[in-house]
């Protein structure tokens, strides 16, 4: 009986060991990443945060819109945004306006053409805490989201903006 005693208290020991040991290597990477899956409802009603133009193979304007979270968070200045806050983005290629070009009498009027996507960030300190608080949502202009590799890029290139908690976009009032 002491010997199978011994045998399950050095089983378990070993156990715990391998276990610390594998958690202890994987601590620099964050842990299971989870991302937005649904388009947040009304966002469509939300105010404007700032517009954006992507140049070289994007070639696409996009307006970045927050809910009533992001807009007071904004315009307080307050960093880091509340939980409850979201933005998004709604992108469109880049197009040039045939019909204002004609009234201007040159080549000068660019416009949203056709949508390409639309991506959201949604603070939730608790469900995207292997992100900084931030769930990452892009969606293709069909609604389903994008994949999980692509999904993969945000969180790596939004957190060297550190300094405004991850997000890129200045409030433009």
């Amino acid at each position: 009986m002491k010997r199978i005693t011994n045998l399950t208290i050095g089983t378990i020991g070993v156990c715990a060991a391998t276990l610390m040991i594998f958690s202890a290597s994987r601590a620099d990477q964050p842990a299971s990443l989870a991302f937005v899956k649904e388009i947040p409802p009304g966002y469509r009603d939300w105010r404007l945060i700032s517009v954006a133009h992507e140049e070289d193979d994007l070639h696409s304007f996009a307006a970045v819109l927050g809910n009533d979270t992001a807009i007071a968070a904004y315009r307080a200045g307050t960093l880091p945004y509340p939980d409850g806050t979201i933005i998004a983005a709604l992108h469109y290629r880049h197009a040039v306006s045939d019909e204002n070009n004609k009234i201007f009498g040159k080549e000068q009027s660019f416009v949203a053409g056709t949508p390409t996507n639309i991506q959201f960030m949604v603070k939730d300190s608790k469900k995207y805490a292997a992100t900084r608080g931030w769930g990452f949502g892009h969606f293709n202009n069909d609604g389903k989201p994008g994949d999980e590799k692509l999904m993969q890029s945000c969180f790596p290139c939004h957190q060297r903006e550190k300094d405004r908690d991850l997000v890129f976009t200045k409030y433009a009032p």
